[in-house]
């Protein structure tokens, strides 16, 4: 495990599961901290006034890492919490910035409710840890930028088949197992419309995108992870939270 993978880990862990956010702070983030999280300010100061009231209200707090991967300053983590004895439950997809130093300068993250049983029968978070380090790193991240270009936002949907297995494990709750729940849900307004694509990173057989995406219900921001197998896209974990009024922004924005 690389340090900034390491540090990213120890500031979800230490800082927000064991309650320790000043000093967690204070050994992983760098000289500045520009956060993009709804509703939390820049800084230290900002994560501390978001989440100090948030370790008062939920004192049981089990959070787990369920995979991360790193491309070269970039760290993308997803976690499951579970919030006083499984009263709330939530799965996050989150993005980090690391300096020269590994120390952690910006984030953003997408926050989604636990949804169990899904429409798939696949879990929101099962699934492989990390990656499988295949060699294919590049490839396959050429791979799921074509997939975005030309059938989520092109809306190329006849294309599918080019770059999404027969058999794709979904995990999306939403969404029906193989590409031909997928295709389904393309039809019918799901998935939406792709109208940025903000980054995208891999490691090995695991990339992850972050998009801009409209639906009937407006404008959100998605993170959609996928393991390529066989020069297809063989698993997918996706979530999305709209992206509020401007007035309602603790910070810069989303993206």
């Amino acid at each position: 495990m690389s340090q900034k993978l390491e540090n990213v880990k120890r500031l979800f862990l230490e800082g927000i599961r064991d309650g320790d956010a000043s000093a967690a702070l204070d050994r992983y983030i760098g000289e500045r901290y520009t956060q993009h999280s709804t509703g939390v300010g820049h800084g230290k100061q900002g994560f501390l006034d978001f989440f100090l009231p948030f370790l008062e209200r939920n004192p049981d707090r089990d959070i787990r890492i369920v995979r991360a991967i790193e491309d070269g300053p970039y760290v993308f983590c997803s976690a499951f919490q579970s919030l006083n004895g499984g009263t709330a439950k939530w799965v996050t997809m989150d993005l980090f910035y690391t300096g020269a130093d590994d120390r952690i300068l910006e984030h953003w993250d997408v926050i989604s409710e636990y949804v169990a049983p899904t429409k798939s029968g696949e879990d929101m978070v099962s699934g492989p840890a990390g990656p499988s380090l295949d060699g294919q790193t590049d490839a396959n991240k050429a791979l799921v930028l074509e997939f975005v270009k030309q059938v989520l936002t092109e809306g190329h949907h006849d294309r599918l088949d080019q770059f999404v297995s027969a058999k794709l494990i979904q995990h999306e709750p939403r969404i029906a197992s193989g590409r031909d729940g997928l295709a389904e849900a393309l039809r019918d307004g799901l998935v939406g419309s792709y109208e940025m694509l903000f980054k995208l990173i891999g490691e090995g057989d695991l990339v992850m995108t972050f998009s801009r995406v409209y639906r009937d219900q407006g404008a959100f921001a998605v993170f959609d992870l996928y393991r390529i197998e066989d020069r297809l896209i063989a698993e997918q974990w996706s979530l999305s939270e709209p992206i509020l009024p401007r007035d309602q922004w603790g910070n810069n924005g989303k993206f």
